[in-house]
């Protein structure tokens, strides 16, 4: 399996193929994404929850990031793998962000990092773009600081929200960034902010109307039982009959699992990444179960408003030809 480039997602937005990402953190499941045909992996602070047991993302370390992405690049050696920037390894200052950024290249193999915030964290998405990594912006419900937000509620469900998103989104995208994550957005302003970027616009939770889709490996898997977000499906149900199937045809399953390991777990987990990969690629997941609701009035104040917005836009581009 090749590796994906940045140059490969710019041409997949290009032609409306959906780019697949899910997140690992351990060494078998990034083998088993690896061999499902994911595109990317994402080393997510959520790791700190559901492999550490911490109640939130807040007190993953630097140094825990780290591990969690060697071992994930042992793991998936031929994957585009994103390194998550914990919270306090970037805010301090952009010299302090490049420095950890440089971490998770140097010490971990990472191909690009992420981090979390709008324009207060354009300094930072600068500074290591600058540097030479690749950045990617993570907008919506972000959730090192939900606390400023209330908790973790779903964002861009008014005019105002989904303005300032979008500002956002618009300010990563000149200072860098190379792709987005919007992370619990209805789907239709999730969808102006995919069409107003020229760089992929990735969703957890923002509908199917984006360049490609983010889950978590623990509730795909159902690997984890503290909660699990109204957008995240498990596909284990799913593939229990293909798993059967599989185990069938291979007749003698002592020999199986000891000439490829492959008669337990990992295969299982396999199939069900392949069965989320297939989906996203044709369009069926998030199917309208795993979708925000947003109300009609409110819909409908928000396109008037991105409408605006591109008009503005458009005024403005021609006053620059001038």
């Amino acid at each position: 399996m090749k590796k994906k480039t940045l140059h490969d997602f710019n041409k997949m937005k290009s032609r409306g193929e959906k780019i697949t990402w899910i997140t690992a953190y351990d060494y078998p499941f990034a083998q088993a994404a690896e061999a499902a045909g994911i595109d990317m992996i994402l080393v997510g602070d959520s790791g700190g929850m559901v492999q550490l047991g911490y109640e939130t993302t807040n007190p993953v370390t630097m140094d825990e990031m780290i591990t969690l992405s060697k071992a994930v690049r042992k793991g998936a050696p031929n994957t585009f793998i994103v390194g998550d920037m914990p919270q306090g390894s970037y805010e301090v200052s952009p010299e302090e962000a490049v420095r950890n950024a440089l971490r998770f290249v140097k010490e971990a193999g990472c191909d690009a990092v992420k981090l979390e915030g709008g324009g207060r964290s354009c300094g930072a998405v600068n500074a290591i773009n600058a540097a030479g990594i690749l950045v990617i912006g993570h907008l919506g419900l972000t959730p090192q600081s939900t606390a400023s937000f209330g908790g973790y509620r779903v964002q861009g469900k008014s005019v105002k929200s989904f303005l300032e998103n979008l500002s956002d989104a618009r300010l990563l995208e000149m200072d860098g960034a190379c792709m987005i994550l919007l992370e619990a957005m209805p789907e239709k302003p999730a969808s102006y902010i995919a069409e107003s970027c020229k760089i992929p616009i990735l969703g957890i939770g923002a509908g199917k109307k984006v360049d490609g889709q983010l889950v978590i490996m623990h509730d795909l898997t159902g690997f984890y039982q503290s909660f699990r977000p109204w957008f995240a499906k498990c596909y284990i149900p799913e593939v229990l009959d293909n798993f059967k199937i599989y185990l069938n045809m291979r007749g003698d399953l002592k020999e199986l699992g000891r000439k490829t390991r492959k008669d337990g777990i990992m295969k299982l987990v396999e199939l069900a990444v392949k069965k989320y990969v297939a989906e996203v690629q044709d369009g069926l997941f998030p199917s309208i179960e795993y979708t925000y609701p947003i109300k009609k009035e409110i819909e409908d104040q928000i396109t008037e408003s991105y409408e605006k917005y591109k008009d503005a836009a458009d005024s403005r581009a021609k006053w620059v030809l001038r």
